[in-house]
């Protein structure tokens, strides 16, 4: 069965998986090194979720705003 050109295969699924695995990686290790102060911020503030709300909103204007298909 032939796929559609706008398909996503297993390979950009599994580079984008990566990907994001790498970057939360890398932001644990940013913060564990921040001092005492910035963690206690970072972890006893809603800053993540406003992190979490305000990427989600880029993802679904990104998408609505992507021309169809042809």
């Amino acid at each position: 069965m032939a796929e559609r050109a706008g398909a996503v295969g297993l390979r950009q699924v599994v580079l984008v998986a990566v990907a994001v695995v790498g970057i939360v990686l890398g932001l644990a290790v940013a913060t564990s090194l921040l001092p005492a102060d910035a963690q206690r911020i970072v972890f006893r503030t809603p800053l993540l979720i406003a992190i979490l709300v305000v990427g989600t909103a880029l993802v679904l204007v990104r998408l609505v705003r992507r021309p169809p298909d042809r």
